[in-house]
């Protein structure tokens, strides 16, 4: 057998950047929690280079905050800064959607309701991570069919600074997006009716800027 090469500098910081973004939003690091390179390092079995890259990533995308030569740490979730992305990635969803529903196929389809009924069973179980992880499956369906790239990178980017509101909300007991607005969604992709997808999809992202105008935490 082939021995197993090193993997390239740029999966490695992928890997970290992946791993601490995850524990960000699921909130494994709080808000405010102080960062170290080398402590990620030993924690992912990776020398300090790519985790420094993966924290200049995350300052960039607004879930670090760093002072040089002082510290790297999680920044606050402030409800003006998740409204606004909410009302980008909710742009870029819906251009998605325009581009998407004459394309999909039944393998699609099947995929975006196989992700609803488990959305559904998980916010029926409150089970937070599964039911983000199910709506996020059934959204890449349309961003994947679109093949937009700037599309995909902007949805990218800026959901998880929605996700950690989501998140809190749904640990103190509020409600999420609505299985409903979903199964709407698929009739009319499956039905070819391009905008009557693309207005539900803009009212399932309105509800998540409605949910940043609710928080009270700035």
């Amino acid at each position: 057998m082939e021995a197993l090469r090193p993997l390239p500098r740029t999966l490695l910081r992928d890997r970290a950047y992946t791993a601490i973004r995850d524990a960000i939003v699921a909130g494994e690091i709080e808000p405010g929690a102080v960062v170290r390179d080398a402590d990620f390092a030993e924690r992912l079995g990776l020398s300090r280079a790519p985790v420094r890259e993966a924290f200049a990533r995350l300052v960039d995308e607004g879930l670090l905050e760093s002072k040089p030569q002082s510290y790297t740490r999680v920044t606050p979730v402030v409800t003006a800064e998740v409204r606004d992305a909410a009302a980008v990635v909710g742009a870029m969803h819906e251009l998605a959607t325009r581009a998407a529903v004459p394309r999909l196929r039944d393998a699609d389809l099947d995929e975006m309701r196989a992700a609803n009924v488990r959305f559904a069973g998980a916010v029926q179980d409150g089970d937070v991570d599964e039911a983000l992880r199910a709506d996020d499956e059934l959204h890449d369906v349309l961003v994947r069919v679109a093949d937009n790239r700037a599309v995909a990178a902007t949805v990218a980017r800026y959901t998880p600074l929605i996700r950690r509101l989501e998140r809190r909300r749904f640990g103190e007991g509020g409600s999420c997006r609505s299985a409903g607005l979903h199964e709407g969604l698929i009739r009319a992709c499956a039905a070819g009716d391009t905008e009557a997808a693309v207005r539900v999809t803009a009212e399932i992202w309105r509800t998540l800027a409605d949910l940043a105008d609710d928080d009270t935490t700035d």
